[in-house]
């Protein structure tokens, strides 16, 4: 997919063909019990009141705060750069012609106005992925409307198809039937549902990703008051992030991302200054990486990124990462090992399986400073 930008974005050949070939995973072991079950709220935490592990890769120093110390940690002229998109309800009920019940996920709209989905089936009190649906095939949806299958999405040769191309046929505008139908997806760790409003961000402005962008999910207007009080800027971009559950190490996909002008600038000059560039979660790696050349010059753009960040590949456009934990063989963790190294992860990961951290959407926070 074609990469339009604004300004003078780098162009560069897809990272994502090479992705599976070309990395080792990061692998470990993490315990069903340091998996987060519930939102902090359910379990007596305010938002900014997660763990916050605070690695610096210098010297490999790590300290153990709470978010809301968060700007302990930073500087003025330091920027935070934020990821705005919203979280849809993007989980739908869906029937088979047979009757059978899946779970439909919305990943990402497509400039041709189609949607890259997931069915998934149940599996018990859980869903798997489904492998066995044919193009052509169409789901019932609630309410009258359907979805139509039309292709695999990037299918591979060595791997099930999961992602379709898919056509939505709905009976009003999609905002409003997700509101009276649809619910945020989750997975077996999450043991029970929530509403939507505990898979926001308080800084979300434009509804389009399918999962949270969860590495903002403790920021409170308060902390963000405080910090911009001590002189950290904060600037915004947009990534619609898509499904997030990928199997059998798939390279992510396809993401629309749009960097303001604004944001790039600011960037920029706190580069000159000398100062740190943070960013909150993997989304705004991704966007920034996608505009910013060789030399370390940030451009605004917009469009569609297939950008996979991986230790051969590099980072150019920040100094430093708040994120959430990853999964054992997660396709982020190649990203942290680029911006950290291997080391630094490996001491960073096993701190916080000896302190029991908390992982997934609901769970703690890791900032890594490479300087």
């Amino acid at each position: 997919m074609k990469i339009q930008t604004v300004d003078q974005a780098p162009a560069r050949p897809s990272d994502a063909a090479a992705f599976v070939s070309t990395f080792e995973p990061f692998d470990f072991t993490l315990p069903p019990e340091l998996e987060a079950a519930a939102p902090p709220e359910a379990r007596g935490i305010a938002r900014d009141g997660v763990r916050l592990m605070v690695s610096r890769v210098l010297d490999n120093r790590i300290v153990h705060a709470r978010f809301r110390e968060i700007d302990q940690f930073l500087d003025a002229g330091d920027v935070l750069v934020l990821n705005t998109s919203g979280t849809m309800p993007a989980a739908i009920h869906a029937t088979r012609a047979e009757g059978t019940r899946f779970e439909l996920h919305l990943s990402t709209h497509l400039p041709d106005d189609t949607w890259v989905i997931e069915l998934r089936r149940a599996d018990g009190a859980a869903t798997q992925p489904f492998y066995d649906a044919v193009p052509g095939e169409t789901f019932a949806l609630p309410e009258g409307a359907a979805v139509t299958l039309v292709a695999p999405h990037r299918r591979r040769a060595d791997a099930p198809n999961r992602l379709w191309n898919s056509t939505l046929h709905l009976p009003d505008a999609l905002a409003p039937y997700l509101a009276r139908n649809g619910f945020p997806i989750r997975y077996s760790y999450v043991r029970q549902s929530w509403g939507i409003e505990y898979y926001q961000t308080v800084y979300a402005t434009e509804a389009g990703s399918a999962e949270m962008p969860s590495a903002g999910r403790p920021f409170t207007h308060a902390l963000i008051t405080r910090l911009v009080a001590r002189g950290v800027l904060i600037v915004p971009l947009l990534l619609h992030t898509g499904v997030a559950s990928l199997e059998k190490n798939e390279p992510p996909y396809e993401e629309y991302y749009r960097v303001p002008r604004e944001t790039a600038q600011t960037i920029n000059a706190a580069r000159a200054a000398g100062k740190r560039v943070i960013a909150v979660g993997t989304t705004v790696v991704r966007a920034l990486e996608t505009v910013t050349d060789a030399a370390g010059t940030t451009w605004s753009g917009e469009g569609w990124t297939d950008v996979v960040i991986t230790p051969g590949r590099g980072v150019r456009a920040i100094d430093g990462l708040v994120t959430g934990w990853h999964e054992p063989r997660a396709t982020h963790l190649a990203m942290l090992e680029a911006l950290a190294g291997r080391e630094h992860l490996r001491l960073a990961y096993a701190e916080a399986l000896r302190a029991r951290y908390l992982w997934h959407e609901f769970g703690d926070s890791h900032l890594i400073l490479v300087r």
